[in-house]
């Protein structure tokens, strides 16, 4: 895209900025846990540990509320033809402003919730482990984290393409009884006919390079909701059921080890 001497269209732009969320992801959320893995324990200052918990949740903050406001965009381009007329690419630029602010405001918590600490008190052994008010806290932060990345979003992209598949399905209907119209009118011959032809062609409809961007942001969606709805379910299970237990350590050694085994 970057390449591309042509300008890019709404479409590129917000396919530009989710490519970059997902390489925040690939190399400030994947990258660090795996170093993370073979090293066992984290070794760094503390401001470091609270840096990579930022940006490992920053990236998949702003690779959802991109996703989210591609969605967004379709809808409007859809269901709102005349709006997404009204001054399209500043609208694209303030959406896409919108979800990085968003993403950064959001993650920013993780610096008071994350530090280097001692794994037991008197063991002299550190560790980026987050701190978490008894007994509520835990309970608070994932269920936070699941309706900011997950919940919320779902919820927004599946009302968005409810909308967007009845405005389609309306616009098929009317594009066959208009050219059920348009055949009677043919037969009817003289005048009548190419009046009535002309009429259907000037009627506005989708055209297929929306249709082909429609389907195209509803595999990246699904795509989504399959990786993450397990991660998420087991993330809410873990907190909200007593009887659940983690095998092999504490939710710092599990939330994002369980999140790349789930996601990749």
């Amino acid at each position: 895209m970057l390449r591309s001497r042509r300008k890019l269209s709404r479409m590129h732009l917000f396919m530009k900025h989710l490519s970059l969320a997902d390489l925040v992801v690939a190399f400030f959320q994947v990258l660090p846990q795996l170093c993370w893995e073979v090293t066992f324990r984290f070794y760094g200052p503390d401001f470091l540990c609270r840096i990579v918990k930022h940006l490992q949740v920053l990236g998949m903050f702003a690779s959802t509320y991109m996703m989210v406001m591609m969605t967004v965009d379709r809808y409007v381009a859809i269901c709102h033809p005349l709006r997404s007329l009204q001054q399209p690419t500043q609208r694209a630029y303030i959406m896409i402003s919108c979800s990085w602010a968003c993403s950064l405001l959001l993650s920013s918590p993780q610096y008071f919730i994350f530090s280097l600490s001692e794994v037991r008190p008197g063991s002299a052994v550190y560790d980026c482990w987050g701190h978490f008010v008894e007994p509520w806290g835990l309970r608070a932060y994932i269920t936070w984290i699941t309706a900011g990345i997950f919940l919320v979003p779902v919820a927004v992209l599946v009302f968005c393409y409810g909308f967007i598949c009845r405005t389609i399905w309306r616009n098929l209907k009317g594009k066959t009884r208009r050219k059920s119209a348009a055949a009677g009118g043919s037969a009817a011959g003289g005048r009548s006919g190419i009046l009535g032809r002309n009429s259907v062609s000037s009627v506005s409809t989708i055209s297929r390079a929306k249709l082909r961007t429609v389907k195209m942001t509803f595999v990246i969606v699904v795509a989504y909701v399959v990786c993450w709805a397990p991660f998420f379910t087991v993330q809410m299970w873990s907190v909200w059921d007593e009887t659940f237990s983690w095998h092999g350590g504490s939710i710092n050694d599990g939330f994002i080890p369980l999140a790349l085994f789930l996601c990749f």
